[in-house]
Order: structure tokens, then sequence, then C-alpha cells
């Protein structure tokens, strides 16, 4: 018995001193260290501005800078996720990353154990409202008083609150607890006029008038706050790169690039009409559609509405996030499925790609025996990526809800995966996804194929 309990006592010791190592390594591990390996490790949050799949392809601005940051030290990089900015910091500090690449805000509590580096970001919150000859635009937070604004439960409603006590109350504030409408949803209720306003942080507001140009970002309702990377401080080597690459990088051609990305370029296709009602046809493409639709078995004025939604019949389109031509297909993509190099931008090898991409696609719904319920999520998948369904799908199935039916069941979760509640849910694979985008895809694709069904001949 003795023997038993001092066996296990040593295999305790071990373990212990094990773990003490590792962590001993984590503290020693520097960029130096790194380049022996190989490989950095960013972590990063999953949203729309920082971390997401888009399509099978990463993306996300802080993403493209951390690359770019990797790429100037000869590095691969590798992608961690955490579910928030304390995770952050305290995987961060665990060694299971090597910096963060994320707005950290430069609170006192984490100045104490990480070391700040890279660009000295300014946040702040906004009003979110619309343009309009007949409402300006409020200028002044005092011309809140009296207004409905709506804020989603944490720091938004917490400085609404706040700001409402500063100038003695008045403001009508709308707590917004419904967990499957998220700060973004408000964002395109006020763009929709469904409300007046709302509340976010500036970089978040940016972006989203790249989808609502109608929206007005000006008026600031909180201080400033600054925020940047960080790393362990005893990664001082790694600091110093970083610090020096943002200073050199800042004026850089894939910098700039990636700003104009998420910040500048419109992410709305202008909208057209049917090219000849007299004629009956829909595009100069009709022939083409009507080729490569046959192959897969689809009707030809679906392709073409999937067409219409993607580029609006543009062959030189490029879209915010790379894709090209008629059907938008990403470069991956395009290169997967066979388009030579140089012909992105030609319609039958776009036409015929995207083609052989849906019937590929399609495979990954073959359970789902109603075939017109089948090209709902394999439009769906061609908008947001597989992952991204198969994800809407599970969460569908753990809430009960018919994981092979599109309408009010597995569409409604695919709206909530821009919630952090859903998307960091262990059955969600992928992570953030700008869900809205994907479920107005769907249901615009399906009107518009039956507006050219009653409309234009088979």
């Amino acid at each position: 018995m003795k023997q038993i309990c001092f066996l296990i006592l040593a295999c305790i010791c071990l373990l212990s001193c094990g773990h003490r190592q590792q962590s001993q390594d984590a503290l020693l591990y520097d960029l130096p260290q790194m380049q022996d390996s190989g490989v950095i490790v960013a972590l990063t949050l999953n949203s729309s501005i920082s971390y997401f799949d888009y399509r099978g392809e990463p993306m996300g601005f802080q993403y493209e800078l951390a690359k770019q940051f990797a790429e100037s030290q000869g590095l691969k990089l590798s992608i961690k996720t955490a579910t928030s900015t304390i995770d952050l910091v305290n995987k961060l500090l665990q060694g299971e990353g090597d910096f963060i690449a994320y707005p950290l805000p430069n609170l006192k509590e984490f100045k104490d154990s990480i070391q700040f580096c890279g660009e000295d970001i300014i946040t702040h919150q906004v009003l979110v409202q619309r343009n309009g000859r007949k409402n300006p635009p409020l200028t002044n937070v005092t011309q809140l008083i009296g207004k409905d604004v709506y804020a989603k439960p944490g720091k938004y409603l917490n400085r609404l609150n706040n700001l409402d006590k500063e100038l003695g109350g008045g403001i009508l504030i709308h707590e917004v607890t419904n967990d499957s409408i998220s700060t973004e949803d408000l964002i395109a209720q006020v763009a929709s006029g469904d409300i007046d306003y709302a509340v976010c942080d500036n970089d978040l507001a940016r972006l989203n008038k790249t989808y609502y140009p109608n929206l007005n970002i000006s008026l600031a309702i909180s201080f400033d706050q600054r925020a940047s990377w960080a790393v362990r401080k005893t990664s001082p080597v790694l600091a110093q790169a970083i610090d020096q690459w943002h200073k050199e990088n800042q004026t850089s051609p894939a910098y700039r690039a990636s700003t104009k990305r998420y910040f500048e370029i419109s992410k709305r296709t202008p909208q057209g009409s049917i090219l000849s009602l007299k004629d009956g046809k829909i595009s100069h493409f009709d022939d083409l559609f009507k080729k490569y639709a046959a192959e897969i078995g689809w009707d030809w004025r679906m392709l073409a509405s999937l067409a219409f939604t993607e580029s609006n019949f543009d062959t030189t389109a490029v879209s915010w996030a790379g894709a090209k031509g008629l059907m938008q297909l990403m470069p991956r993509t395009a290169k997967a499925m066979g388009v030579p190099e140089g012909k992105e931008q030609n319609p039958e090898e776009s036409i015929k790609a995207a083609t052989k991409y849906l019937a590929l696609t399609a495979r990954s719904f073959t359970k789902i025996e109603d075939p017109n319920e089948r090209i709902k999520f394999v439009l769906a998948a061609y908008n947001g990526g597989v992952g991204h369904i198969f994800d809407a799908m599970a969460l569908a199935e753990k809430y009960g809800k018919n994981k092979y039916v599109w309408d009010n069941n597995v569409a409604d979760y695919i709206l909530l995966k821009s919630n952090e509640e859903y998307f960091n849910d262990p059955v969600c694979k992928n992570g953030y996804f700008r869900g809205r985008e994907t479920y107005n895809f769907v249901k615009e694709i399906l009107d518009r194929t039956e507006v050219y069904r009653q409309k234009i001949k088979p």
C-alpha cells in the first residue's frame, strides 16, 4: 500500500514539474524561437472585422494584418480564436498563442501582465443613424433626449445609461435582449428605417456603412479609448518587431488595400433589370445559362438569377473579398474548378466553373431528399460556404428544429451565426458568420427566379 501511495505521489510530482516546465517554456518563447519553428500563432476573436471564414477562405482586417506581419518575418501564420478579450489574455499567458491580433483595450488590469505593441488604435462608440433631408442626423448628444435608442446589453447599454445620467435623463433607451438580434442586426434595422438609432463601436460602424451607404456614423457618444495588439512581457523581441513593422507597414500598399477592402469598398451590388421582355431575354448570357444549367438539372432562369445577384451580369466585377467575374468565384475556388489563370472574368469559364461548384456543393446535402429544399441549402453554401451551413444545421438540430428544412428552421440559425452565444457554441466549427447576407441571398434568388419564370419562357 505504501508503495502504491509513493508511486501516485511520484506521478503527481512529475506531472506538476511537467506543467511548470511547459509554462516556463512558454514564458521563454520569443521571436527567435518562433523563427526556428517557422510558425507564429496569432490569437484573435471571431467577428466581421477581426477574423471569419468567407466562402471557405479566412478573412478579416486583423487577420490580414497578422498575415502581413508574419510574412514580413518569414513565418507561417496560424490562427487560434478566443471567446472574449479576457480569454485572449489568458490564452496568451498560457502560451497557446504568441501575440494578440485584435485591438485589445489598454486597460490597467491587462498592463500588469502583458505588453501592448503595434498600432495605437483609437476607438469610441458612435450613434448609428440615417442621413436624410426630412430628418437631419443628430449632431450633438443633447439631441438624444426624447429619442428612442436601441442597444444590446453590455458596454453599449452601459454607455447609454451613463450618458442618460450625464444629461439628466430623457433618453428613451431600449435594451435588446432577444438573442436572435445582434448589434449588426440593429444597424441593419436603422438602415432600413425600422428603428432610428442604435449604438456600436466606430470600426464596426465604418464596416457596416459599406453595406448601408445611407448611414450616418459621425456622432461620437463616448470618450476615446486606446487599444492595440499585445504580447507576453517575456517576448520583448517580438514586441519590438511588431512596433517596427507597424511603422513601416502603415503606408504600404498591402495595408492600404486591407483598409479599403473592409472599411471603404461598397459591399452592395448595383441592381439592374431584365434585358428585354419583348425578346424574352434576361441577359446577354442566356445561352450559356441554358447550356450549363442543363448539365446540373437546374432551371436556367435560377442560374441567371444567381448570376444577377452575384454580379448584376457584369463580367468585370470584382468584389471587396476578391471574388471575380459573372459568378463571383473566389480565386481558390475558380482554380479548383478548372478556370485557367487569367480567365476568371471570361463569362463561359465563370458559368462553367460555377455549375461545377454547385454540383460539387450539392453532394454535401444528399440527405435532403426534396430537390427544391436542397437547392436552398446549395444556394446558401454557394454564398457562405458549406461549413457555416453545417453549423446552422447543427444548431437547428440542437434546438429541436428540422436540420433538413431551410425556411423557419436552418435559416433561423444562419441568422444567429453572427451572435457570439451561437457561433461560440461547441457544435459550431467555423466561428462568426454574417448570416443575414446569406439569408437574404437565398430569398432574393428564389424570389427573382419566380419573377423570371412568370415573364420569361423556359
